[in-house]
């Protein structure tokens, strides 16, 4: 059956906007939940880590779900639960509710995350991938860039529950677009047996381990820390044996190419995913900006990432992408540097600059990178890859989140923010800029050392 790729290309922009859109647009408005809600820094960060959380332990699962019944219906059911979610959000939240509904928003994403690359990928041939993955890495930073922007004049002018209407419309015109215009299915390992064990395994060990991240700095944290580095081992153990395992260690094991994008996208969004909620509470708390005028401050990033990131995607079909990967990961290390030196009278120019570069990083490196792993395994793989790129991802902000929870965790407590408390929260904001940047060396140096693609691994 012939498949509309301008069609295909377009719903998976839609949904590449947004997830982004949704998480960026969120952070902007969260001061604004927390004082409603009376909730601290910790409970704030809850909120986002809920989401991330969840879309991590099911992603995995959810990508090999798709490889076996159908990308494009694992698709669509994920984007209708996106949308019911966003939909309770913004007409049922409460202090108690907006986790869980952030976590149900998680699922959602998970299933999207996990077809979304695929069908990208099963749709185009080899020379056109990097361009079209380009595309659509731009919808993601258009999304962001577009949040807290929009985000922000909604919250300042209709009240933050709006920025969750504008996920049920985007989700409503991508389910009615799917239906009416995407005939084709994609089942490539259909012949293949659903890991439950294994899936069971990966959801809990993700979750204790991040629920003990979660905790730091108290001592009760470490037990489960340690519970979860345990259950990993006895994941890849399991994983190793069984027939058709849910994650196939040895693309890890025996593919250079695969194993290293993977460990410098794991760097990367582990040293970047915070920026966005710290420079949130600081330009709001320390600089004193409104959320509309923080959002228009924090587009910098983002739009020079929608600019660069289709010229990187396309530049990745003639060049080998680990080379422009690795300029990209050079560069958002360098960009994360100006920011441990933040102070109540840094300008706002100097804040907008440094996120331009951060910008230019991110779109020299996702792309590219992205075009690696998926170029790197077997049609029947296409989904578990995609996962996998999701899962770094995700596991990645988890981490980012984590260091700046527990920062706030040692200097603020479980206190709301008060003007008495902005010097220690510019020093947790600090504190966590340098602990990225140190973060970001090694991920330079996994991403030049995995090495070119192989005439196999290109087609």
């Amino acid at each position: 059956m012939a498949v509309d790729k301008r069609a295909v290309q377009f719903i998976m922009a839609l949904s590449s906007f947004l997830t982004p859109f949704s998480g960026s647009s969120f952070n902007i408005a969260l001061p604004s939940i927390a004082g409603e809600y009376r909730l601290g820094a910790i409970a704030m960060s809850w909120a986002s880590l809920a989401y991330l959380l969840v879309s991590a332990m099911f992603l995995i699962p959810f990508g090999k779900v798709a490889d076996m019944y159908g990308r494009k219906r694992v698709y669509l059911y994920g984007v209708a639960v996106f949308t019911v979610a966003s939909g309770l959000l913004a007409v049922y939240p409460s202090g108690s509710t907006i986790v869980a509904l952030r976590a149900l928003q998680g699922v959602g994403a998970a299933m999207i995350y996990g077809t979304g690359i695929a069908i990208l990928v099963s749709v185009h041939g080899p020379q056109e991938r990097g361009a079209v993955l380009g595309l659509n890495t731009a919808a993601v930073y258009i999304g962001l860039s577009i949040g807290p922007s929009l985000g922000g004049f909604l919250t300042s002018n209709f009240g933050w529950r709006s920025i969750f209407l504008v996920n049920v419309g985007v989700g409503l015109l991508i389910i009615v677009t799917t239906l009416l215009k995407v005939r084709a299915e994609w089942a490539e390992g259909a012949s293949r047996s659903f890991d439950v064990k294994g899936s069971a395994m990966y959801s809990l060990m993700l979750l204790v381990l991040m629920y003990g991240m979660s905790m730091l700095p108290k001592v009760n944290a470490y037990p489960y820390i340690l519970g979860g580095l345990i259950l990993l081992g006895a994941f890849i153990y399991y994983e190793t044996r069984v027939e058709n395992p849910i994650l196939d260690v040895n693309l890890f094991l025996s593919n250079k190419a695969f194993s290293f994008s993977n460990l410098a996208a794991l760097i990367n969004f582990s040293a970047t995913y915070a920026v966005t909620l710290l420079l949130s509470m600081y330009l709001q708390y320390i600089k004193a900006l409104d959320a509309q005028q923080a959002g228009l401050v924090m587009m910098a990033s983002p739009i020079t990432q929608a600019i660069i990131s289709p010229v990187a995607g396309r530049l990745s079909d003639r060049v080998e992408p680990h080379r422009i990967a690795s300029v990209g990961m050079t560069a958002t290390t360098l960009s994360l540097l100006p920011f441990m030196f933040l102070g109540e009278g840094t300008p706002l120019t100097y804040v907008a600059g440094s996120l331009a570069l951060l910008g230019v990083g991110l779109a020299l490196f996702t792309s590219p990178n992205t075009n690696a792993i998926m170029g790197s395994v077997e049609r029947t793989f296409y989904g578990v890859a995609s996962s996998t790129v999701g899962t770094m991802r995700l596991t990645g902000q988890m981490l980012s989140t984590s260091v700046a929870m527990t920062l706030f965790a040692i200097n603020l407590g479980s206190s709301q923010i008060v003007p008495e408390l902005y010097p220690l929260l510019l020093s947790s904001v600090k504190t966590a800029f340098t602990i990225f940047f140190a973060m970001c060396i090694p991920g330079i140096a996994a991403s030049m050392i995995r090495g070119r693609l192989t005439g196999n691994e290109k087609t």
